[in-house]
């Protein structure tokens, strides 16, 4: 599989807000680098440099003002706060401390990932979201699906769904796990919904006999994606 995925940067000490940003994100067809500490942001940004940094304030090992400010003598990466502070000088300070962007929690996942996407495109980045494991090509910027070249009318959840299970291809995907990815709430343990999405990408894929790929239902409520190799 080839991809062009911008790497994000998370830096979030409350471990369930990681989590649920870190799975949304990814089913955006993006790259995702998660720690809770700075020390750890510190690491991860000199071993993989991020295209963009989401940022929390109060960390365990210091504020994320000053490791913004820190950090602009290393990188130029577009930086959002995403943090509980939201009165007017927090954001000021933020802002003046060399961020781009200020989001409050709780916050919408899609109201985030479209402010991720509006600082990669401002940053150049515009082949951001798109991944490609040949005949298969999907683009989460422009929302659309190619199979051998011929479009795949896929809703926007079928997307982000083939995108998430694509993107962790052999891997065992839990069917909980792709609901809060994709649909970004907990799934209190119906699959339903996932189930239903699944069994319409097999259908609009052509998932056959014949076909390069299969999305294969295991035994525990999990997914995966294989490419299929025939003899």
């Amino acid at each position: 599989m080839s991809t062009r995925r911008p790497r994000i940067l998370i830096v979030e000490d409350e471990p369930d807000v990681l989590l649920v940003n870190k799975e949304h994100l990814e089913a955006q067809g993006y790259e995702i680098i998660a720690v809770q500490t700075l020390a750890d942001a510190r690491s991860a940004i000199l071993d993989n440099p991020p295209d963009l940094v989401l940022l929390d304030v109060m960390l365990p090992d210091g504020s994320g003002y000053d490791f913004c400010r820190e950090m602009r003598e290393i990188t130029t990466a577009p930086v959002i706060y995403l943090t509980c502070l939201g009165q007017n000088e927090d954001i000021v300070r933020g802002l003046c401390d060399g961020g781009d962007d200020y989001i409050t929690k709780p916050c919408d996942l899609n109201v985030l990932s479209a402010r991720v996407m509006a600082q990669l495109r401002r940053s150049g980045l515009h082949g951001a979201g798109r991944i490609d494991m040949p005949p298969l090509s999907i683009n989460l910027q422009n929302g659309t699906a190619t199979l051998g070249g011929q479009a795949v009318a896929l809703t926007q959840k079928e997307l982000q769904l083939l995108a998430y299970l694509v993107s962790h291809a052999g891997r065992q995907c839990p069917a909980a796990d792709l609901y809060e990815a994709v649909w970004g709430a907990p799934s209190n343990n119906s699959t339903h919904t996932v189930t239903a999405h699944i069994s319409s990408i097999r259908i609009k894929l052509g998932l056959d006999i014949d076909s390069p790929f299969e999305i294969r239902s295991m035994s525990n409520k999990s997914y995966v994606f294989l490419k299929v190799v025939y003899e």
